[in-house]
Formats: structure tokens, sequence, C-alpha cells
């Protein structure tokens, strides 16, 4: 009997209809098109503006994208992960209501949050559930309105991250497709640079910590980049060197988006030629969980049965790592 990996059958996402583009910016806070394009690469980035919708509308909508381009019956999902930095309350879990509302009735379903890890993290776990045999379609779902924990009077923030959503469905495989191998680190000292303070149970809101703004994302930006750059790529190169594979080997990477240059470096550390790295941080900024599946859903296209796609990402707390996965299918479209 052949051993069982988990596979990518299908892909899914979800961008809100506002642009906030760099010169929208321009009206908002000290700076222009040109430092935010050199600096980030982003051009715009979509906003969630309609009231009382959170992440799980973000996520509803992905997973519905999905469960329509698979033709999948939702009862035949068996559970359902949300990775998020951004859930829609404290408790009551976003990945609970996202898989009522989409009708994966005979699923159970939990959270994810390692800030802009959560997703890598999400696909290590959706895979060792597909892996155990005991389920069949595992649905993650990467989503985060972060525009809910950003000060747009803060230019050093409002100018990088987005909102939006991208949902991809494991299943078994016996072709030896599927996630191949992970490398993936933690290291908590690094959390005072990227976070939002108050709102845990460490700090709780107060009317004095609101009006100071504690509820919204802080990064120390030299800090996180520095860290982001060296780890990001440590990791691909460890993930190369165990798997024995070569740039020529190498079909895509697919970087968190969080910015351009530490992408470029990270394609610069493996020697990867630029038609082989996934971007699409000038649409969207830094979506957090959700720039890996957004990724998935603009190549799919471009993606071939058998292709090796080095996925890398690094976010707060720190958390960063890499995956190898061999693409499941030629795309129809």
């Amino acid at each position: 009997m052949s051993k069982i990996s988990a596979a990518i059958t299908a892909v899914g996402a979800y961008v809100p209809e506002y642009v906030l583009t760099n010169q929208i910016l321009e009206t908002m806070v000290d700076t222009n098109d040109e430092w935010i394009t050199s600096r980030t690469g982003i051009k715009e980035r979509r906003i969630l503006k309609d009231e009382g919708k959170g992440t799980s509308y973000l996520a509803i909508q992905a997973a519905q994208d999905l469960i329509n381009k698979k033709g999948i019956d939702p009862k035949d999902i068996e559970l359902v992960i949300v990775a998020t930095a951004t859930p829609d309350m404290k408790a009551a879990s976003t990945a609970a209501y996202t898989a009522s509302n989409i009708g994966a009735v005979n699923a159970f379903s939990f959270d994810m949050d390692a800030a802009c890890s959560s997703f890598l993290f999400g696909m290590s776990v959706a895979a060792s559930y597909i892996e155990s045999g005991r389920y069949k379609n595992v649905l993650l779902i990467g989503a985060d309105k972060m525009s809910s924990i950003i000060n747009y009077k803060d230019r050093a923030t409002c100018i990088i991250f987005g909102d939006g959503a991208g949902a991809v469905l494991f299943e078994p495989n016996e072709e030896n497709l599927g996630l191949q191998d992970e490398y993936l680190r933690s290291d908590g000292t690094g959390r005072e640079f990227l976070q939002a303070t108050y709102g845990g149970s460490s700090f709780p809101l107060t009317p004095e910590s609101m009006e100071k703004g504690g509820q919204y994302a802080f990064q120390e930006g030299r800090t996180v980049f520095k860290n982001a750059v060296f780890n990001m790529a440590d990791a691909t190169v460890k993930i190369l060197e165990r798997n024995n594979l070569t740039k020529d080997s190498v079909s895509w990477l697919a970087a968190h988006q969080a910015n351009k240059r530490i992408i470029d470096a990270t394609a610069q550390r493996i020697e990867l030629e630029d038609e082989k790295v996934m971007m699409n941080i000038e649409k969207y900024g830094n979506t957090t969980s959700a720039t890996l599946p957004l990724l998935l859903n603009d190549y799919e296209s471009k993606l071939k049965k058998g292709d090796n796609i080095i996925f890398a990402a690094f976010g707060g707390g720190f958390n960063w790592g890499s995956i190898y996965l061999k693409w499941a299918y030629n795309s129809v479209n």
C-alpha cells in the first residue's frame, strides 16, 4: 500500500472591492508613492469597509470560491482551520462560524495564530491530519482583516497591510505529491518588535490604552526586516539542502508577501530566477495569513502537476519556516 501524502487539490480566494492606493495614502499620512514603492513594492491594498464584517466574512467568501470551483459538497469537509491573527472575537472561534456558514456541518474547526506564519504552520497541521489516515478533506483558510488593527495615522504600518483571504483543500495522495518536508521555527524573545500590545490577557484594553492607540499593530521595522531576511532565507536553504534540491529543480518560490526586498533577498540567496518567484505584493500589500494562498490562487493557471514549490514565511512572535510541496494537479483554466 502506498504511503499517504497530503496534497492541495483546490484553491479559492477573496479580496474586498475597496482599493486603498498609495495616492490615497498620500492624503492621509506624510508619505508618497515613490517612497512606498521603493521600500516595500506595494502599490495598493484591499480594505474591507463594510461595518460589522470581520475576518470570517473574508474566510467565508474564499471558502465559497473554492467550493464552487472544486464542486465539493461542504458536508464532505471534515475539518476547517482558519489561520488568522485577527479573529472576529475573543474566545468564539472564527473557524466554527466560517464552517457553519459554508455548510460544513460535519466538520470540526479551530483557529490558528502564528501571525504572518499562520498559513505556513497551518499547512503542516492540515497535512498531518491527512497523513494520519483519519481524515480525507481538510479545508485550510488564511484570512485577515488587518485594517481592524491598523492605525491609519501611523505611516510605518498603514502603508504595508491589507485585507484578504485564501483557501486550499488538502486531500490524500498516493503518487507522492503534496507536502514533502518542512522546517518550522519560533523565537518568543522577538515578540516585542512586532505585535499589538493591548487587547490580550497581559494588557487588557482600557480607555487610557485605547486613547494612546495601544490596540493597534506596532513593529520595529529595522529589527523585523533584518530577522525576516535572514530567517526566511536560512529556512529556505535548509529545505533545499535536506531534499537535495537545486535552483533548477525548484519550480516556484511562494514567499510571504511582507516586503519585496525581503522576497528578493530570499530568492537571491538560493539564486532563483525572477520568473520563478511568485509575487502579488503590489496588488494586495501584506495580508498576513492570506498572502500564501492568495499567491496560489493568482498563479494557479501556471502551476503544473509535479511542480516543486518552496513556501517561506516570517511573522511576529517571532515565527518562521519553509515548506516543500509538490503540486498535485494541472489547472483547467
